[in-house]
């Protein structure tokens, strides 16, 4: 169950990045002044962190997707639902601390 929940969350986290970024991409048609600004306003650390938590979103969602479409597509995915559960997570915890070391050491880098 908290797979599924944290599917949903992560599902509306990355529709709400998307239709800010189109948004604020947007912009730029109506006042190139306003836009130069709404960029400006991501290069904070705040923002930095939430990039970070955006990697969290896409790489949870994508790789649960996977698992989802296992289980309902493959005949013995019910079955092996909860290995393959596992294997996402233990994969996931690898990629997405690689990459949010990574994240971390340049946003640092910037910020100071």
């Amino acid at each position: 169950m908290w797979s599924w929940v944290l599917h949903r969350i992560t599902g509306v986290s990355i529709f709400f990045f998307l239709f800010v970024h189109v948004l604020d991409t947007a912009v730029i048609r109506v006042n190139e002044n306003s836009y130069t600004e709404i960029i400006e306003t991501y290069k904070t650390p705040l923002i930095g962190l939430m990039e970070i938590g955006l990697v969290f979103c896409v790489l949870y969602h994508a790789l649960n997707g996977l698992r989802v479409i296992l289980v309902d597509f493959w005949g013995k995915g019910a079955k092996y639902q909860r290995q393959m559960l596992w294997t996402i997570l233990t994969v996931f915890a690898i990629v997405f601390i690689a990459a949010a070391v990574r994240m971390l050491q340049i946003l640092i880098t910037h910020a100071f």
